[in-house]
């Protein structure tokens, strides 16, 4: 392993339970087919090997990581290795209490999600009556002294509101607006026909989040994610595969990525079998597309092949079904006319109804 890669941030997918029901959601489509959830004592175990492997920052996420009982213990534990500990929720289920005692035994900052900042549509497309709470949590974390991440995943349904977001972050007093457009993979993928903007409102949208960003500088910082589907060249995935970033799953995989087990093939281990260090070093799903050496043409002799490795290989696979393929984002990749072909379909159809499919279950994420 080349002693470049050192992960800095731990990725604790804690569960994929969630009480909403996400049309963008990014757990498992097959989840009765996984296993349990991790116990609190190997989670401790797993901060502290992610401590002694360099990582300092935590983000403990889902599903809805509120729905651990435990969460409490988790946070405590994260303390005790100095770890920077983020919570992201879709603040369902909490109260100003629980929140409170958690600052109390740790906790550094939040992220909380919202739909939209209609309440009618927001709980609409959460798939529950939320919106409400979610302004609560919001306050408490605030008047808790709690640096506040306020994220929306933006789509066709709810784009038009970038103004609206910005005066609600705004109120709210958020440290951090992150407008993350929805990335296509997961449920999102199943309903991007209904979910994918047409350019003309992604560049209306980033115009103004541009605006308030230079507005609000040193007081806000508001943050454009744009969409794969509409940039010419794709970002690296996690900042390359394996570099920067770990990921543990409810069941205990550690991962480079969300999503990396999708890809069939790719041999990944679980923490309760093999310490996390010797995973990041010397696993063959991790190793398998580190670096650049993968790559395959146009990829191998592009000027970007260290800045974007390829791009997502998720992204590659499911779109493709090929992840060592380029990601078909790049305008320069063979498989580029899928992209093209949904952008087409999305500004031939805005405006018209779509059906969305809605995820059931016990697993919905909160992100």
């Amino acid at each position: 392993m080349n002693n470049e890669y050192r992960p800095y941030t731990l990725i604790a997918e804690l569960t994929y339970r969630c009480p909403l029901h996400c049309l963008y959601c990014s757990n498992p489509s097959d989840l009765a087919e996984h296993g349990n959830e991790i116990d609190a004592d190997t989670w401790i175990q797993v901060f502290r090997e992610a401590e002694e492997l360099g990582v300092v920052q935590l983000n403990l996420t889902g599903g809805e990581p509120l729905l651990r009982d435990d969460l409490e213990l988790l946070i405590e534990g994260a303390r005790k290795f100095d770890l920077y500990t983020n919570l992201i929720t879709s603040g369902i289920p909490l109260t100003s209490e629980r929140l409170s005692r958690l600052r109390a035994l740790g906790l550094d900052s939040v992220q909380i999600s919202i739909q939209s900042t209609r309440r009618s549509v927001s709980d609409r497309l959460a798939g529950m009556p939320s919106f409400s709470r979610k302004l609560d949590v919001m306050r408490w974390a605030t008047s808790l002294g709690l640096p506040l991440t306020l994220n929306i995943v933006l789509h066709r349904e709810n784009i038009s509101e970038i103004e609206e977001v910005i005066a609600l972050a705004e109120r709210v007093s958020a440290d951090r607006l992150e407008l993350a457009n929805t990335q296509y993979l997961g449920w999102a993928l199943k309903n991007r026909d209904a979910l994918l903007p047409a350019r003309q409102q992604i560049e209306q949208a980033r115009t103004v989040a541009a605006e308030a960003n230079a507005r609000l500088r040193g007081q806000m910082e508001v943050l454009f994610v744009t969409p794969d589907y509409y940039t010419d060249r794709p970002k690296s995935c996690m900042e390359g595969w394996g570099r920067r970033f770990i990921v543990v799953n409810p069941e205990g995989l550690a991962l480079p990525c969300h999503l990396a087990h999708t890809i069939p093939g790719l041999q990944f281990e679980h923490v309760t079998q093999r310490r996390l260090s010797d995973i990041w070093r010397h696993s063959t799903g991790f190793n398998k597309f580190r670096g650049e050496a993968w790559l395959s043409d146009p990829c191998r002799t592009c000027e970007r092949r260290a800045l974007d490795f390829g791009g997502c290989r998720c992204q590659a696979f499911h779109l493709m079904g090929d992840a060592g393929m380029p990601d078909p984002a790049c305008s320069l990749a063979p498989g580029h006319h899928v992209i093209e072909s949904a952008r087409t379909h999305a500004g031939r159809t805005v405006g018209i109804p779509v059906l969305f499919e809605h995820r059931a279950g016990r697993g919905h994420s909160s992100r």
